[in-house]
C-alpha cells in the first residue's frame, strides 16, 4: 500500500514538473506550470472545501465544491466572476498565491463552459454543457484519485462528474473517470499494469465505453508488444481528445515504468499534444514511485512546488488511513 507523503507529493509535483517540461517556459530561473497544473491545484481546493463542509454540515457536496473551485480558477484567469452572485468564492487561502493569477495557455473549452455556467447551473452527466471531447477535463483530476484511493468506484464516479462540468462528450467524461480511478488504484498498491487494467474494468461497466475502452486496451497491448515508441504513439493518436490523451499516457507509463525522465521525454517528444500528455504521465508515475524518481533539479526550479506539496499534504490529512509512512 503506497499511502505516503512521498507518493502524494510525487503525484502532484510529478504532474507539475512534467507539465513544466512540456510547457517549456522559464521566468526568473523558475520552470513555469501551465493551466493544466493550475486546475489540478484548484481540484485540491475543491476537495478540501467539500471535506471541510462535510465536517461542519455532515453532507458531502463534491461536485458543487469542485465547480466553485474551478470558478475561482476562472476568476484568476479573467479577473471577472462568471456570475455576480459567485462573489463568495473570493475567500480562501488559495487566492493568496499570486502566481495562480498568471494566464497560462488557458484551455478555451473549460473557460467557455465556466463562463456560461451561471445561476448555479453547470454541466452534469444528464445535462451536458457542450459536446467537447477535449482532454482539458483529464489533467486536473489526479487529486480525485488521491482523495478516493480506498474506493476506485467513487474515484471513477466523481472523476466523471467533474469532467462533465466543462466537457460534455461521453468519451471525455469516461476518460476523466478512468484516469481518476487509475490514480486511486496506484495509491491503493496496484502496479501500473494492474491499475491500468483495473480502471479499464470499471470503465467497461459504463454505458458508451466502447470507444474509450478499445483505445486504452490497445494502448495496454502496445506497451508490451515491443513496438517502437513513436510508431506506437502515432498509432494510438495525437492526444488532443481525452480518450487519446489518456491512452497515450497509459502507454508511456507502462512502457517506461520507473523511468520518470524517459517517460517525460517520450511524452514531450512525439508530434502530438505533448502539453497535455506529459502532466498525465508525470502524475501517475509520481503517484506510483514517489518524489525520489523526479529529478531534484526539476523540483527545485518548479514554480509553486511548495503549493503543490502543501496541497498533497492537505489531501493526505483527509484520507482515512491507519498508517502513514
Amino acid at each position: 500500500m503506497r499511502v505516503s507523503v512521498s507518493n502524494y507529493r510525487g503525484c502532484l509535483i510529478g504532474g507539475g514538473a512534467a507539465d513544466a517540461r512540456a510547457y517549456g517556459i522559464r521566468d526568473k530561473s523558475k520552470d513555469l506550470i501551465s493551466d493544466n497544473t493550475q486546475m489540478a491545484i484548484f481540484t485540491v481546493d475543491g476537495l478540501i472545501w467539500a471535506d471541510d463542509r462535510a465536517i461542519r454540515r455532515g453532507v458531502y457536496a463534491y461536485i458543487p465544491c469542485l465547480f466553485y473551485a474551478y470558478q475561482k480558477w476562472y476568476y484568476t484567469q479573467t479577473g471577472n466572476l462568471a456570475d455576480k452572485d459567485y462573489d463568495f468564492i473570493l475567500n480562501g487561502e488559495i487566492l493568496d498565491w499570486e502566481e495562480l493569477f498568471a494566464r497560462r495557455g488557458t484551455g478555451e473549452t473549460s473557460m467557455t463552459a465556466l463562463a456560461g455556467s451561471i445561476k448555479n447551473k453547470y454541466g452534469t452527466l444528464k445535462n451536458r454543457v457542450n459536446s467537447s471531447k477535449g482532454c482539458g477535463s483529464v489533467m486536473r483530476v489526479a487529486p480525485i484519485g488521491l482523495y478516493f484511493w480506498k474506493n476506485d468506484e467513487m474515484a471513477f464516479n466523481i472523476g466523471m462528474e467533474s469532467g462533465a462540468l466543462t466537457h460534455g462528450h461521453i468519451d471525455a467524461i469516461l476518460s476523466t473517470g478512468y484516469y481518476a480511478a487509475f490514480v486511486a488504484d496506484i495509491i491503493a498498491g496496484a502496479e501500473l499494469g494492474e491499475a491500468a487494467v483495473a480502471a479499464r474494468t470499471r470503465l467497461m461497466e459504463r454505458e458508451g465505453h466502447e470507444t474509450v475502452s478499445a483505445l486504452i486496451g490497445g494502448a495496454i497491448d502496445l506497451a508490451t508488444s515491443g513496438a517502437p515508441v513513436l510508431k506506437a504513439m502515432e498509432e494510438i493518436g495525437e492526444g488532443y481528445t481525452a480518450d487519446e490523451a489518456v491512452a497515450l499516457a497509459v502507454f508511456v507509463c507502462l512502457r517506461y515504468m520507473d523511468d520518470f525522465d524517459g517517460a517525460v521525454l517520450a511524452a514531450t517528444s512525439f508530434g502530438g499534444n505533448t502539453d497535455s500528455i506529459a502532466p498525465i504521465v508525470g502524475s501517475a508515475l509520481g503517484a506510483r514511485y514517489g518524489l525520489d524518481v523526479i529529478p531534484q533539479k526539476w523540483i527545485a526550479k518548479l514554480e509553486l512546488q511548495d503549493l503543490l506539496a502543501h496541497g498533497a499534504d492537505l489531501l493526505l490529512e483527509r484520507v482515512d488511513i491507519e498508517d502513514i509512512s
